[in-house]
């Protein structure tokens, strides 16, 4: 290769010395814009994950909240895994050999209307059963257990359309707000814990939040 002598061309050697100047130069900036690129991409995911964490957090929690009025006996009491309902603070087993008929109100002449009578108020003295027009379980071909699941257990269940009978999340929301037994539940005896309009608030913060799973 030809040796170039720059001693005797001082206007290419200058412009040799300009150009590789300005290449490092642009060398540089390139290196400099890749940085805060690079900075900007893991900043803004970080960003990402840490409201979704904080979304889910909420979601379980709203849940864990609910949680406590699905498992009280005003709720849990007519979602038994067996046929017979639980009756009374102490859920215990229904007296007068109640189960749960093809319908979920009972079976031959031993029907829930026996006894839970049709008005919406309630009968005056004590030990007489609450009434309401629509009194039943859950029917045979769905049964909707409650009993002795978890929190993760129970919320993955109502995400499940087969065990609701619901085709969206809407759906399930409409019928915890507006379901005139479901209303019916925290008007007597021993209150769960949150009254109706801070289920319902929980139930659809649960859900609008993504309706996480709890952890357990």
């Amino acid at each position: 290769m030809k040796e170039i002598k720059f001693g005797r061309s001082p206007f290419l050697f200058a412009t040799i010395v300009v150009i590789l100047t300005c290449f490092v130069q642009a060398k540089e900036l390139i290196h400099e814009d890749q940085i805060d690129d690079l900075d900007a991409a893991r900043v803004k995911p970080m960003e990402q994950i840490s409201e979704a964490n904080l979304r889910a957090a909420e979601s379980k929690r709203a849940f864990l909240d609910a949680y406590t009025v699905f498992m009280h006996p005003r709720c849990m009491n007519c979602h038994p895994k067996g046929d017979t309902p639980f009756q009374g603070d102490d859920s215990h087993l229904h007296s007068q050999g109640v189960t749960r008929g093809v319908d979920g109100k009972g079976v031959y002449a031993n029907k829930c209307s026996n006894c839970h009578q049709p008005q919406t108020t309630e009968l005056e003295g004590a030990h007489l059963p609450p009434s309401h027009p629509n009194w039943h379980l859950p029917p045979a071909n769905r049964k909707m257990v409650f009993e002795g699941k978890s929190p993760r257990e129970l919320a993955a269940s109502f995400k499940d359309s087969s065990f609701t009978g619901f085709a969206t999340m809407e759906r399930f929301i409409d019928h915890v707000e507006k379901d005139p037994l479901v209303q019916h539940s925290f008007t007597y005896g021993n209150r769960p814990p949150l009254s109706h309009d801070v289920f319902v608030a929980r139930v659809k913060e649960w859900i609008n939040k993504g309706a996480v799973l709890p952890d357990k």
